[in-house]
């Protein structure tokens, strides 16, 4: 029989490993829980009304038909097996497999506070997105009908906690659907009076970036309206909005619409693989990994993508897209390469930079050295993130979406959708409940500063 490798986790990381497995000797089996393979770094537009979800997702069964040697099953892994090189899946069955590729990224980390998961959704999925549009537009239409001043404030507040790219795409984004998408769109209120909110623990928006581009993007963030609060500490999360404490001193932020992009943890995965194997794990639950990216004793598993833990030069290599994309090409090779017996060098990530986009010609960019932002950073993140969608038919498409809402200041996907919208508000948007109680006629108010 052939040599079997079966991977886990449709992500970046698992489809380039299976595509770079096109042409070896193996037999693979892609497992996955869903269907389709999602653009990640463009959830947000789907979650701020800009794209569709479709257009960011390709189905697996159609990017892979061509490859022989591959095929998909949509399934769950629930243990794994290493004295017999089989992983178990949901439904009962089980996969013999001679390489297993662990690839299954990662999921919301809310450090140590699970319940602010229902008041601040976190952006993974496209149902997050999808849940996202729906509290950003309802904040809106709520915010039409209510008479209350200081009920329909609370309503037009959104908080991003989180600073770094998707926390600042988030916020960009809000900023220009309340001033630019939804300017015409409503009659008893002005969508640009919105207050955002961007949250960040440390003393700088994009922290991982230079200094300089740091400061560019809260330069474009504020043109946009969005408060910046850096060095600012979440203690808590409630329906009534968002509490950060700063230095000494606590604030609350009355908001009903709070976003979460400060944090991820690995897929739970890990840690099954820990209890199986003896791997060992760093405090976001991610399996550090040898130089070829195997586990110790176990050789034949490899782990890629966000659930790796791989540290060069001293420092742990970024968890984003590029990163996994490089390690699944290179355990295609590892593979084929230990089928013939010849030596495997250790892997070596290639730092091509980083990107971020605020908005309509704003962008920072961090590009072999160079340091840049505005129009042309803007313009190359269009580039390059149109280049790595799987698609050509979804490069297109894209393409002339976002064109269409370049000229227009439209979002065309701006959709409130699905049983959740319609029979009942998300526990965050009850903003009523969160009015103090107005003082007694026989209480004497205090004095004034």
């Amino acid at each position: 029989m052939r040599h079997q490798v079966v991977i886990v986790g449709g992500g970046f990381g698992g489809l380039y490993a299976t595509q770079a497995l096109k042409r070896a000797d193996v037999e693979i089996t892609l497992v996955d829980r869903r269907n389709f393979h999602l653009f990640q770094p463009l959830l947000y537009q789907v979650a701020t009304g800009a794209l569709s979800a479709g257009e960011i997702a390709a189905p697996l069964r159609y990017v892979l038909n061509r490859q022989k040697n591959a095929s998909v099953l949509l399934a769950e892994v629930v243990d794994i097996h290493p004295a017999t090189r089989e992983v178990h899946l949901k439904d009962g069955s089980h996969l013999a497999y001679d390489t297993l590729i662990l690839a299954t990224g990662s999921t919301h980390h809310y450090f140590g506070h699970p319940e602010w998961a229902q008041f601040a959704p976190g952006l993974k999925t496209v149902e997050d997105a999808a849940e996202i549009r729906t509290r950003v537009l309802l904040a809106f239409e709520r915010a039409e009908r209510e008479t209350d001043p200081e009920v329909r404030r609370a309503l037009l507040t959104f908080v991003v906690v989180g600073g770094g790219p998707t926390g600042v795409e988030l916020a960009g984004a809000l900023g220009e659907i309340s001033r630019d998408t939804l300017r015409h769109d409503f009659r008893r209120i002005n969508p640009a009076e919105a207050n955002i909110f961007l949250v960040e623990g440390t003393d700088r928006v994009l922290p991982s970036y230079p200094p300089r581009l740091s400061a560019a993007a809260e330069k474009s963030l504020i043109s946009l309206g969005v408060q910046t609060r850096a060095g600012a500490l979440v203690t808590n999360i409630d329906e009534c909005g968002v509490t950060v404490k700063t230095g000494t001193s606590e604030t609350s932020i009355p908001a009903t619409t709070v976003l979460w992009a400060a944090g991820v943890q690995a897929s739970p995965l890990g840690k099954l693989l820990a209890d199986r194997t003896g791997a060992t794990l760093d405090r976001a639950g991610r399996v550090n990994v040898n130089p070829d990216l195997s586990i110790d004793s176990h050789p034949e598993i490899l782990i890629i993508g966000d659930l790796a833990h791989f540290e060069q030069d001293g420092k742990q290599v970024p968890g984003v897209a590029p990163t996994a994309m490089q390690m699944g090409r290179y355990v295609a090779g590892l593979i084929t390469k230990r089928l013939r017996n010849e030596r495997v060098a250790p892997f070596h990530y290639w730092d091509k930079g980083s990107l971020a986009t605020i908005g309509r010609n704003r962008a920072v960019a961090n590009i072999a050295g160079f340091q840049f932002s505005g129009h042309f950073a803007w313009l190359t993140w269009l580039f390059v993130h149109l280049l790595y969608i799987v698609e050509f038919q979804s490069r297109v498409l894209i393409a002339f979406q976002w064109a269409y809402d370049y000229f227009t200041f439209n979002r065309g996907s701006r959709l409130i959708t699905g049983e959740w919208a319609e029979h009942h508000m998300p526990p965050s948007a009850d903003a009523q409940t969160c009015k103090p109680p107005r003082p007694s006629s026989q209480t004497r108010p205090a004095a004034r500063l």
